[in-house]
This record gives C-alpha cells, sequence and structure tokens, in this order.
C-alpha cells in the first residue's frame, strides 16, 4: 500500500541521492559491455567486486560439475545490477555493512555450497566494495569479516531477478508492479482482481493482514505494518521460500524493524496468511525468515509511484521491467562541458575564468596584473575578485556536496573527474574542506586494503582472530635462540 505519507518519506528518503550516485552511469555501461562481451571477471571489477573464488579451486574440491553450475552463474551475474539491489542503510544509503547474502545454493553431499556476496564492516567500508566467495560448512571463515555465514534475512537465491540479467524481466511480477496499490482496503480478503472472499473476513473469525495492510488484523492495536511494506505479495513469497524448504504449507517469521516481528502462518491450499500467536524464542529462531527483499516494497517503485525519479535514471534492466511502455519525458540531461569558462562580477565588470594550460585562471587580467594582485596577498591585502572565486573553487566549491557523495559510495573516478573539470587536471589543492574530502577518501581506501590482507581490525591485535588458531598472545617478540 502506497499511501501519501509514503510518497512524502520516499521523496525525503536517501534513495534518490542513491539513484544518482551509487551506481553511477559509467559503472553500468563498462559492466554491461564487459559482461556481453563474456568477461564476468572485468564486469565484476569495473562494478566494484573483488571475486574472492577460483574456479580451478573449485573444481578440485567440489568437482567439475558444481564448478560448471558456479560459472554459468557468474556469467548469467550482473554484477551492477546486484549491486544497485543490494540492502543499504539509512542516513546516507551505503551498503549494509558486514552482512553476507546467499546468490546461489548447490546442494552436494558433503552439504550445501553458497555463492555469496560480502559487504565489508562498517570500518573499512572505503570504497563501498563488494566481495563474490563460495561459502559452506566445511570452508574456513572470512578472515576479518564479522558475519561470514549466510544471513538467512538477506538471501537472494530466491530473487534471482535482483542479480540474473537473463531473470531481470520477472521484477515486474514479483514486485507486484502490475498491481494498484490499495487506499482504502476493507475488512475482508481480497483476491488479485479485487473481489471479496465470502466467510473469510474479520467476522468469521479468520482475520487476514492482507485485508489492511498498515494495521495488522488480530493483533494489539500498536503492532502497526510500516505503510512500504509488501502486505500484498507476502502470501506468494512465504510459499515460494517454504518450497525451498521442501513443504507447501507452514509458519513463516517476518522481521518489520529492529525489534518488531511478526509470525504468519499459510495454508496448503489458500492464498491467504494469517498472524499467530508468537512462539517461544527458541522456536522463533528456527522458523524460516522471509527475505528482506519480499518483505518491503521495491524501492524504484515507489520512486516511481511517487513521481521522484524518471524512468530513465533507473537501471536500464529495472527501467525494461517496471517501465517497459512508459514514455520519454525528454532527452537525457548534458552535463556541462568540462572547463567551460564562467563569468564572475569583477570590480563592476564581468570577467571569465577558465582553464589555461589545465590550470584555473583569469581569462580577462594580465599577467603583470595577476603577479600583482598574489604579491598583495601575501602581504594580507584583498585579492580581485577573479582571484577570490578561483581560491573558493579549490578550497569549497558549489560540487563539493556531489563530490563528497560520490567518494562515500565509492565512485572516486567519478569525483576525481568532477574535480578536474573544474580546477583542471594539473591543478595543486589549497587547505581547504575539498582537499580533506580526498585525503580522508584515500586513508579509507588503504584501511580496506589493509583489511582485505587481513592486516588491521577494529580491536586489538591480541583480539583478532587469526587463521592459524594460535593465540598470539603466547608469542614471543624476541625469541630466547634469536641471533
Amino acid at each position: 500500500m502506497l499511501t501519501s505519507t509514503a510518497n512524502e518519506d520516499i521523496r525525503t528518503s536517501f534513495w534518490p541521492r542513491v539513484r544518482d550516485f551509487a551506481v553511477p552511469a559509467s559503472m553500468i555501461e563498462t559492466a554491461t559491455a564487459r559482461r556481453l562481451a563474456g568477461d564476468w571477471a572485468g564486469a565484476c571489477a569495473a562494478a566494484g567486486f573483488d571475486v574472492d573464488l577460483h574456479l580451478r579451486a573449485v573444481a578440485r574440491d567440489h568437482g567439475r560439475e558444481l564448478a560448471s553450475r558456479v560459472r554459468s552463474d557468474l556469467r548469467a551475474l550482473a554484477p551492477d545490477l546486484l549491486r544497485w539491489h543490494m540492502p543499504r542503510i539509512a542516513p546516507d544509503g551505503l551498503l549494509r555493512p558486514g552482512v553476507t547474502l546467499t546468490l546461489a545454493r548447490y546442494d552436494t553431499p558433503e552439504g550445501p555450497v553458497h555463492l555469496v556476496a560480502r559487504t565489508a564492516p562498517a570500518w573499512a567500508d572505503a570504497g563501498q566494495r563488494i566481495s563474490l566467495a563460495l561459502w559452506s560448512r566445511s570452508t574456513a571463515n572470512a578472515v576479518g569479516h564479522p558475519h561470514p555465514r549466510p544471513n538467512r534475512r538477506f538471501r537472494l537465491d530466491l530473487h534471482r531477478h535482483l542479480w540474473d540479467a537473463g531473470r531481470a524481466g520477472e521484477l515486474w511480477g514479483r514486485s507486484g508492479a502490475g498491481e494498484v496499490p490499495e487506499r482504502d482496503c476493507g475488512d475482508v480478503v481480497r483476491d488479485r482482481d479485487g473481489a471479496g472472499k465470502a466467510g473469510q473476513g474479520p467476522e468469521a473469525g479468520e482475520p487476514s493482514i492482507r485485508s489492511r495492510p498498515r494495521q495488522l488484523v488480530g493483533h494489539e492495536p500498536e503492532l502497526m505494518a510500516p505503510p512500504d511494506c509488501a502486505v500484498d505479495r507476502w502470501a506468494a513469497e512465504a510459499r515460494i521460500l517454504l518450497a525451498a524448504e521442501g513443504r507447501t504449507d507452514g509458519v513463516v517469521l517476518v522481521r518489520l524493524g529492529g525489534r518488531q516481528r511478526l509470525v504468519l502462518e499459510l495454508g496448503a491450499d489458500d492464498d491467504v496468511i494469517r498472524p499467530v500467536p508468537t512462539p517461544s524464542a527458541g522456536t522463533l529462531s528456527a522458523l524460516p525468515v522471509l527475505p528482506d527483499a519480499a518483505t518491503w516494497v521495491l524501492p524504484d517503485l515507489q520512486l516511481l509511484r511517487a513521481g521522484a525519479i524518471e524512468a530513465e535514471r533507473l537501471h536500464p534492466l529495472v527501467a525494461a521491467a517496471l517501465a517497459p511502455d512508459r514514455p520519454a519525458t525528454g532527452p537525457p540531461r548534458t552535463p556541462d562541458r568540462p572547463g567551460r569558462p564562467r563569468l564572475v562580477e569583477c570590480r563592476g565588470a564581468r570577467h571569465r575564468i577558465g582553464l589555461v594550460d589545465g590550470v584555473l585562471a583569469p581569462l580577462d587580467h594580465d599577467p603583470d596584473e595577476i603577479r600583482r594582485e598574489e604579491l598583495l596577498v601575501a602581504l594580507t591585502g584583498t585579492p580581485l575578485p577573479c582571484l577570490q572565486a578561483i581560491d573558493e573553487a579549490h578550497r569549497r566549491p558549489h560540487c563539493l556536496v556531489g563530490v563528497r557523495e560520490r567518494l562515500v559510495h565509492g565512485d572516486t573516478a567519478g569525483a576525481l573527474a568532477v574535480v578536474e573539470g573544474l580546477l583542471g587536471p594539473e591543478a595543486l589543492l589549497r587547505t581547504g574542506p575539498l582537499r580533506d574530502e580526498l585525503e580522508a577518501a584515500a586513508l579509507r581506501r588503504i584501511t580496506y586494503g589493509l583489511f582485505r590482507a587481513g592486516l588491521t581490525g577494529p580491536g586489538p591485535a591480541w583480539f583478532r582472530p587469526r587463521p592459524s588458531g594460535r593465540d598470539p598472545r603466547n608469542r614471543r617478540t624476541h625469541p630466547r635462540h634469536a641471533t
């Protein structure tokens, strides 16, 4: 259900900024070209993925048949599409840190093997990079990762359309894009065509959460479903989840927030899920969890319905699925040409500043006049307005917010392109917020490299786990028999 309040929330949320900066168009274009050429590893590199698996090692450890299945899934993987649909957190819309989610599951005699995607912990999430690996109970855990096991809440093996380019068209049906959101639901259980089922309303003693997406019927009044829950899709998604567990009916757990839980029961013959009393903590942890991708309405669908984004700004595969017949609102916006001269009000006249020999410089002042003004500035004088504009561009440019957003989301190349287009490729940055942002981003990338190498961690060195299993506190700094 999508109400006016939900529209206002999605407009002011982090999702519009995420769609502008998290997966830039250059990344999508490069990754798509390499994927279509059959270079899945190159596509992963273009989309900011680190591949931590080797197909020869997979064939040696698990057999050629499993290696062939993994290779097939990697060729179908659209890493830019996966990055587009990865779970994110407020307030900046960054990737959810320290999570391991399943992309595909392979059953073997030794147990299930998972193709997983991992995000770095929050203290080492510079670059917003994602790693691909294989996980099984017999393999060693990822060194330094807080949660190396696949998370039951974030599993995309039941939602291949969120990362498989060949199945991206299923997004239309799985997201409920073809259904008109109901703004005033009655007290009966509605079919897909809107007709009510007789004898299945609250009067019959069988309340259904599909009747009121916002207030869960059959629960205490304070238990409210957020307006962006995909309640109308819960029954179908619960059946897919139970089918993956080898069952046709049963009970599933839905997580609506940090501490809000809901237990639902799905019958074998009907298409309705009903709330049931919450069991004990031990039983609750054993229930299958409805994936997060099935719990909430797709953010892109909310943005389109609220008019907060145009279809052409979406990922091409997402736009083709959600808005196949939507006419384009106009030609794409042409970015400003790098190095284009800008006008500055200088002593009653309009002067130009632009790039000269790769450096931002005033265009309407003689070199001798510029040298005199620079000497005046060195003597604590007031510089020309043109020089003031150049100094402001070096320290606190108008594009600082966009540069910061690109750096936070890992688009270092895009941030540097914006800076070079403004100041020139040969410019020397001056002390100020712009230089501080670039230096901080470089230091964070070093921290991520140390994390990948297993050389640093958030806690003391003696506390971090070592793959060898030996306690480093019992290791002498200077061995007794050292020469």
